[in-house]
């Protein structure tokens, strides 16, 4: 199992994506988490997340469906389910977590040596700040919200067992490929 972990706009997901896209032979399937946040630009429903309503989610963690879950904003729950895990690994896919870090923190506990966890760092926070500007996504204040969050994320990256700076997204696409490779082997 692969858990990535980052910053919001650190190039967690862009990272994910390529890995998975350009390198089958790793045999990377996501693991699908569940938000109760509104779907972003072209997102669908099971795809990139499962959307919830905060009540729907709520219940589900009631009923101890969850690995892991954290509550990042007030009512915006991210979580990831236990059958979906578990059908995942059934299949023999080597199962990919792309969540936030405490998130990241307690799947790596759980699961131990069967995981590699990594964090995708921005080289600082004034360059994070350009790429959520840039990627046009979020309002002004969700924004200053993200930055606030990356500062606090930022100090849970030695909990994880490998750090890659994202300062250039090609050198750090081929760090990340080189790791999963060796760890998989």
């Amino acid at each position: 199992m692969l858990i990535v972990s980052a910053p919001s706009g650190s190039g967690k997901s862009t990272i994910v994506n390529w890995l998975m896209k350009e390198h089958p032979e790793l045999r990377l399937y996501f693991s699908i988490s569940c938000t109760s946040r509104a779907p972003r630009g072209e997102e669908k429903d099971g795809v990139e997340y499962f959307f919830l309503t905060p009540e729907a989610f709520k219940e589900k963690i009631a009923n101890d469906e969850f690995l892991e879950y954290e509550e990042v904003y007030e009512n915006r729950f991210y979580g990831t389910l236990k059958a979906q895990v578990e059908r995942q690994r059934e299949a023999g896919q080597n199962v990919v977590f792309d969540v936030d870090v405490k998130g990241g923190v307690n799947i790596k506990k759980h699961y131990g040596d069967d995981a590699l966890s990594l964090f995708i760092q921005p080289p600082s926070v004034a360059e994070l700040r350009k790429r959520l500007e840039h990627r046009g996504t979020d309002t002004p204040e969700a924004i200053e919200q993200r930055l606030a969050k990356a500062e606090y994320e930022l100090t849970f990256a030695s909990q994880f067992d490998q750090v890659v700076v994202n300062d250039d997204l090609e050198t750090a696409k081929q760090e990340t490929y080189r790791i999963v490779s060796e760890f998989l082997k």
